[in-house]
């Protein structure tokens, strides 16, 4: 989508919507980039919604307050709605293992000094994590793939490895936490199973000792489907990505709430 186009068609696409006291409007730009706030960190948008004031080949334009309004590319959306429907809009947000927005705060019990349990909610402003649902590792090669599986950016620069699996449906996970002798006989890794339009099937991450490098293997029904060997550790996010992620966790929910039955895509 050429948003510098867009922007130049804006007060024609919205005329007629913005109330005759108000002299100018503000929009948002939704084409599968990511969010960034004012202080310079990547952001989640909220769910929002609002009515469908105008259309075209490229954009669905929401209007979503009195002066403002949320611009959809066309090419990313899930429904194509007619004008004038009122719509349910969640743009692509991280998201942890739990299903959870990966920007809920997180929550921790405590005490008073008299004993009372009271609840801390704690919020980092720019952090998103999604922790991998494994025990604390006695391995220290181990606790380093759970680490930079949890830190390391993905390719798209917004996410983290660990968001790339959760939207490639990552579950039954399993790992490997060997002790220090056993650690070339019963490597450590991580396993667990995806489902996306490139792969579908068990994916394991494990590290080779004489190497010192990453292996990653994609099996189905038991079978080695593709073994990756040699892979630095800043080259896992650009591994997974290649082997699993299909790129839709782009797409832009719409849901109608009135008016007639939309186009699906």
């Amino acid at each position: 989508m050429d948003t510098q186009s867009i922007r130049a068609q804006m007060p024609m696409l919205v005329r007629g919507h913005v109330p005759s006291n108000i002299r100018s409007f503000k929009f948002n730009i939704f084409d599968g980039q990511p969010k960034v706030s004012t202080l310079g960190f990547h952001i989640d948008p909220k769910p929002f919604e609002g009515k469908v004031i105008a259309r075209n080949d490229e954009v669905i334009v929401v209007k979503t307050g009195r002066a403002a309004f949320a611009v959809l590319d066309r090419a990313l959306v899930t429904e194509v709605p007619d004008e004038g429907t009122k719509v349910q809009v969640e743009p692509y947000a991280r998201r942890r293992f739990d299903g959870q927005r990966a920007d809920t705060p997180e929550e921790r019990a405590e005490l008073t000094a008299d004993g009372q349990p009271y609840t801390v909610q704690t919020f980092v402003l720019g952090f998103a994590p999604a922790k991998l649902p494994v025990p604390e590792p006695r391995c220290p090669e181990l606790q380093d793939l759970i680490q930079q599986m949890e830190q390391l950016a993905a390719p798209d620069g917004f996410r983290r490895i660990t968001h790339m699996l959760v939207d490639a449906g990552a579950r039954d996970f399993t790992w490997v936490d060997p002790a220090p002798d056993d650690i070339i006989r019963t490597p450590p890794s991580i396993g667990f199973n995806v489902s996306t339009t490139k792969f579908q099937g068990q994916v394991t991450v494990l590290y080779d000792r004489a190497a010192d490098l990453y292996v990653v293997e994609l099996r189905r029904d038991g079978g080695l489907v593709e073994r990756v060997d040699k892979v630095f550790f800043d080259a896992l996010g650009e591994t997974l990505e290649r082997l699993i992620d299909d790129g839709s966790w782009r797409r832009i929910h719409v849901q109608s709430r009135s008016g007639r039955s939309p186009a699906r895509h």
